[in-house]
């Protein structure tokens, strides 16, 4: 992934105005501003399943599930993401009293794209791994049936899980959910 610009460290409060006024999305991370990719219909089509799914299973749970334009903030790091799908509890925590930015969230989703993967699987979850209330961090392949399910198990310890078919079922423990593959990639040209 590549920066706008890596020579001059942004502050967090540039991005923000940067942000405010631009055309199209950014994340922040580390002094450095990254435009984001624009999206296939395989990737728009998994975000509305993966919603589609959530959204029916938190039905008068104290759940939201949101996706895609709400920044996530991560205490301590500085960093501003837009995660494909993110579950956070009910009511909001936001940063700053801003309705467009939560710094908490139970559950991140990222749908893994060719300019994005090495920093969803990077830096980003290392970034993600310091929310305390984070339990799990999904990443899936629109290209190919593959799903990558990262949960925490402690503090400090993750457990990966892979999924490659379309019988599999992962199963969210901390939201006390399932998620058919075969759902998750309905619809998905592959």
């Amino acid at each position: 992934m590549n920066s706008v610009l890596a020579l001059n460290p942004y502050t967090a409060e540039d991005y923000l105005a940067t942000e405010a006024l631009a055309d199209f999305k950014s994340e922040y991370y580390a002094g450095e501003i990254f435009p984001m990719a624009g999206g296939s219909i395989n990737h728009n089509q998994i975000v509305i399943n993966l919603c589609i799914i959530f959204g029916l299973a938190f039905k008068k749970q104290p759940y939201r599930v949101l996706a895609g334009d709400v920044k996530l903030h991560t205490p301590g790091f500085e960093s501003f993401t837009y995660p494909d799908v993110m579950v956070i509890k009910d009511p909001p925590a936001y940063w700053q009293d801003r309705r467009d930015t939560v710094c908490s969230a139970v559950s991140v989703v990222e749908v893994l794209s060719d300019s994005t993967k090495d920093y969803d699987r990077g830096d980003k979850f290392a970034v993600y791994r310091q929310l305390a209330e984070l339990q799990d961090y999904i990443l899936i392949s629109q290209d190919k049936i593959h799903v990558e399910h990262y949960s925490r198990q402690a503090p400090q310890q993750w457990l990966m899980t892979e999924y490659t078919s379309l019988e599999a079922v992962l199963t969210v423990a901390a939201l006390a959910t399932d998620l058919a593959l075969s759902d998750l990639y309905d619809k998905v040209a592959l």
